[in-house]
């Protein structure tokens, strides 16, 4: 669906974007991260033609761009760098003059698309005020919005749920979540590592411009060694795995183990009342933390191998 060669960006001496080599698989839903300045947006920009790239190469669906991507647009849902809209316009009259503006359905159709649109992202009950009155969640529900008007084979999406409260988060994980079991593949950035971790299949992770990891999301949360025991019974347990509890909370111990079965069983042989047993896996944060932190070995491999 996506992939780049070598794409770089130069603004006179600094190289925001530098040799990054980018793979979105269709039906994919990739999240991008980074730290602040390290180039997810510009990397973006120059994904949908609106920065031009000082070298290297971008294919989206196929067709190579900046060069066709007049062909590629009509195809590509975005939101980009927080919604445009004509603030003293209303939110419908808004996305009606989108619709009119590009390669949508028959004029006839438009309000029905335009009201589909709002539902989906929550706006189905909009009324007649101008945008420039509209909360920061609100313009980001048009913005999405937006996105959706025409259908998209791709999404792609800076901070999409930037300013929307935890329901309103959860409703765009939701629908995106949706969308891409309906064929729909999705890039988005987002800072925001729990919702990454629950919606995306795939992540990237650039650090200073360059891509220092991509991967499939459950290969880099590999076990840790260690397992999460949840008993009534914490006291005898912990007395048992004498050495082994690395954390104790309550009635949750952190065991060093690598064979839950087997200390699962152990535990229930010794009439220890085992409430929940859950290996330990590395979260998202550890594995940014990790590839970001100075000195890390930079990994820009599609499978995340060094």
């Amino acid at each position: 669906m996506i992939e780049t060669a070598r794409l770089t960006k130069h603004y006179g001496a600094q190289v925001v974007v530098n040799d990054v080599d980018l793979t979105v698989g269709e039906g994919q839903r990739y999240g991008l991260l980074g730290p602040n300045g390290s180039g997810k947006t510009t990397l973006i920009r120059m994904l949908l033609g609106l920065v031009y790239p000082t070298r290297g190469e971008i294919t989206v669906m196929g067709a190579p761009v900046p060069g066709r991507v007049a062909s590629v647009l009509p195809q590509v849902g975005a939101l980009v760098e927080g919604p445009g809209a004509y603030p003293h316009l209303s939110g419908r009259r808004n996305l009606a003059l989108l619709d009119a503006a590009g390669p949508g359905g028959p004029r006839r159709s438009r309000r029905a698309r335009v009201e589909e649109a709002l539902e989906r992202v929550g706006l189905q009950g909009l009324d007649r005020r101008p945008v420039k009155a509209f909360s920061l969640g609100m313009r980001q529900r048009l913005g999405l919005a937006a996105a959706l008007l025409r259908g998209p084979r791709l999404l792609v999406l800076d901070e999409p749920t930037n300013g929307l409260d935890p329901q309103g988060i959860r409703e765009i994980r939701d629908l995106l979540a949706e969308l891409n079991a309906a064929g729909t593949t999705v890039l988005l950035s987002s800072h925001l590592l729990p919702e990454v971790e629950l919606l995306c299949s795939h992540i990237g992770v650039i650090d200073r411009g360059r891509l220092v990891l991509q991967s499939d999301l459950e290969r880099l949360r590999v076990p840790t060694g260690r397992v999460v025991v949840t008993t009534p019974d914490a006291d005898r347990a912990g007395a048992m795995l004498d050495g082994r509890v690395e954390h104790r909370g309550g009635d949750r111990l952190v065991v060093r183990d690598s064979e839950p079965a087997l200390l699962n069983r152990r535990l229930v042989e010794a009439g220890v009342r085992v409430t929940e047993l859950v290996v330990e896996r590395r979260s998202l944060e550890d594995v940014i933390l990790e590839v970001t932190r100075p000195g890390a070995d930079r990994v820009d491999r599609v499978d995340g191998r060094r």
